[in-house]
């Protein structure tokens, strides 16, 4: 295993790195004091900027602009080089993804981040793989991505993060009832693979209510509920009966019963929940608020100034554009230096400590409980407990 990294703060421009400058190549000839033109490094970001996931891509984008000025102290160079860094539109279409990134490793591009759909990011991870360049996924959530093969990172967190941070609200889970609420689709369906997975797999008994898709009214599946008696209720819901069906649980007392936990979405989702909204746990990746620290600050001021505002992928661009800083820097001109650089690599990002995990390039990091209040004539988060990184630690895959 490669020694823990810390990152530090971009240097001025001209400052001196050996590595870079004895193996870069050059776009002229250097002069006495060794200040030769580098060339620039071509980096595709190939995200989803339409289609169904746009809000996710857009939000990625804007985090990894304002990282990327973070990282590099405002120059957009690593040590006086630049980047030369190409926006894509994948459209949450894998065939697409795959085409443009093709093209891009066709004209020389080595390094490719992105991508808020899982199915997305594991086909371009197998590209990565067969053309021997580095991929550094974006929120794309699926767990298999972690240690997919030698060449895909992530810059977010992945489903077993969020389903254990799930967990944490009855504490250790063995012994423990856990419900699945969640429709009859595949959405449903992997969130309870994946329940069953976490929480099944600390000794949790996990069982289900799924609800049919095309299902308008839900106070007897509110009664299973009660029924079954869990220690704790996951719900995985999408779609346009959500208020319903939140307003169904309410009426028929499931939060007086047991806990109900869900995920905390982006900022628009706020409003979604009726009047459930200060009944139910949240769990979350991030929020503004989230995080008390140096890092978070200057992600939302940079995002402010340039119109933004933060949401729940933004650290994911925003590590990104780190991570991307930390392999040109580190790893000289060679697809294996950028990955040397960035395994065991341990930074501080908007939600605190991270760690690439060395072993399978998970990114070991906190998580949030979460509630929402009241605020005017909305909700707004509040954070109720950070989540220590290694509580909520995947295994190491493979």
């Amino acid at each position: 295993m490669q020694a823990t990294k810390k990152f530090l703060a971009a240097t001025a421009i001209g400052a001196a790195v050996l590595a870079l400058a004895g193996c870069a190549p050059t776009a002229g000839g250097g002069d006495a004091d060794g200040g030769a033109d580098l060339a620039a490094v071509p980096v595709a970001v190939i995200t989803s900027t339409s289609g169904p996931l746009a809000a996710y891509g857009e939000t990625y984008v804007e985090g990894f602009k304002a990282g990327l000025d973070y990282a590099t102290d405002g120059t957009g160079t690593v040590d006086g080089r630049e980047l030369d860094i190409s926006y894509l539109d994948d459209a949450g279409d894998a065939d697409k993804a795959v085409s443009t990134m093709k093209d891009v490793i066709g004209q020389g591009t080595q390094i490719v981040l992105g991508t808020a759909s899982s199915g997305v990011a594991l086909a371009l991870a197998e590209q990565a793989a067969q053309n021997k360049i580095l991929y550094i996924s974006g929120p794309a959530a699926a767990d298999a991505i972690t240690g997919v093969n030698e060449y895909t990172f992530r810059s977010g967190r992945q489903t077993y993060q969020d389903v254990a941070t799930a967990g944490t609200f009855i504490g250790d889970p063995a012994g423990k009832s856990v419900l699945v609420f969640a429709q009859d689709t595949a959405f449903g369906q992997g969130n309870l693979a994946g329940v069953t997975a976490v929480l099944g797999g600390q000794g949790a008994t996990v069982s289900s209510v799924l609800v049919p898709e095309d299902a308008t009214e839900f106070t007897p599946f509110a009664q299973q509920i009660i029924d079954a008696h869990p220690d704790l209720v996951f719900v995985a819901w999408a779609g346009a009966t959500s208020g319903s069906m939140w307003e169904a649980l309410t009426q028929q007392g499931v939060f007086d019963a047991t806990t109900v936990v869900t995920g905390l979405g982006d900022v628009a989702t706020y409003g979604a929940y009726g009047s459930a909204s200060e009944s139910i746990s949240f769990l979350n990746h991030y929020f503004a608020g989230a995080a008390d620290n140096d890092v978070n600050q200057a992600m939302i001021e940079r995002l402010e100034a340039a119109g933004s505002e933060p949401d729940l992928f933004s650290p994911d661009g925003f590590n990104a554009a780190i991570m991307l800083v930390q392999a040109v820097r580190e790893g000289g001109d060679t697809v294996d230096g950028y990955i040397s650089a960035l395994e065991g690599f341990t930074f501080d990002g908007p939600k605190g400590t991270i760690t690439v995990r060395a072993e399978d390039h998970a990114m070991i990091q906190p998580m949030f409980q979460v509630k929402l209040v009241k605020d005017g004539d909305g909700y707004a988060p509040e954070l109720v407990e950070t989540i220590d990184a290694d509580t909520v630690a995947p295994p190491v895959a493979g």
